[in-house]
């Protein structure tokens, strides 16, 4: 059955806004150790991968076809890298304590931008599906909604843990979900008229290259600067064992 416009943004705004449920974690968590933040930020570094190369970038290769999905994969981590250099990094010549958490507030501004933007255009993508059928926008906003709560996490808990801030936390986390709505939005007023495959393919393409960026460059090392290397990489593995088991049963 053909689905309408507020169903579909609604749709939309739900997936996106599953974000907030991860952020209970840093309402439960109200003194971190060093191996949950090792585990958390290596758990969102594995979620983060594995969606940009299983999903992500293999919908852009899909959709538009080797060289113009890995061009565009390698713009966004070129992108990424030049906000990286720009961003100054203040916290260098810091005390450790204070230089920790400068680095972790940073860090969790790279993970809501990441997270945003790649929210944008699973927004546009779950508004298309329900405009064509509602159960399809059904089936992709259930999809979307369940990996998006360890995406919400992993928002939520180093802002928590740099800031002290429950309600940071949670306003941070939902910040990087209404994202989705606003894709959904876009889609609907601007670009459905130009969206087809070539187009998205190259959004998620990007954006792949933004999110293993932020993994590679922040993710990783922030979680091995806990010194748990052995809980660091369990909590990769087990951000990618959650992904492919949610991609796999829900899409």
């Amino acid at each position: 059955m053909e689905g309408t416009f507020l169903t579909a943004i609604m749709l939309a705004s739900i997936a996106g806004l599953s974000t907030t449920l991860g952020s209970v974690v840093a309402l439960v968590y109200t003194n971190p150790s060093h191996r949950f933040m090792a585990f958390t930020l290596g758990f969102s570094a594995g979620v983060m991968v594995f969606v940009s190369f299983v999903e992500l970038l293999a919908t852009g290769i899909e959709s538009t076809g080797f060289e113009v999905a890995v061009l565009s994969f390698f713009f966004g981590m070129a992108l990424m890298f030049l906000i990286d250099y720009l961003l100054p990094h203040t916290y260098i010549l810091e005390p450790v304590a204070d230089r920790k958490k400068a680095r972790l507030k940073r860090l969790s501004l790279l993970i809501a931008i990441g997270v945003g933007i790649h929210n944008l255009p699973e927004g546009m993508v779950t508004f298309v599906g329900a405009l064509k059928d509602t159960d399809l926008g059904v089936a992709l906003m259930f999809a979307i909604a369940v990996h998006n709560i360890p995406e919400g996490m992993a928002v939520a808990v180093p802002v928590y843990s740099a800031t002290g801030s429950r309600f940071k936390a949670f306003g941070w986390s939902f910040l990087s979900g209404v994202s989705e709505p606003i894709g959904a939005l876009l889609a609907g007023l601007f670009l459905y008229r130009f969206m087809g495959d070539t187009l998205l393919g190259i959004m998620l393409s990007v954006v792949a290259g933004f999110m293993v960026f932020i993994s590679l460059d922040e993710l990783l090392p922030s979680s091995y600067s806990y010194r748990c290397e052995h809980v660091a990489i369990a909590g990769v593995m087990a951000g990618m064992v959650i992904m492919a088991f949610s991609l796999y049963f829900f899409l």
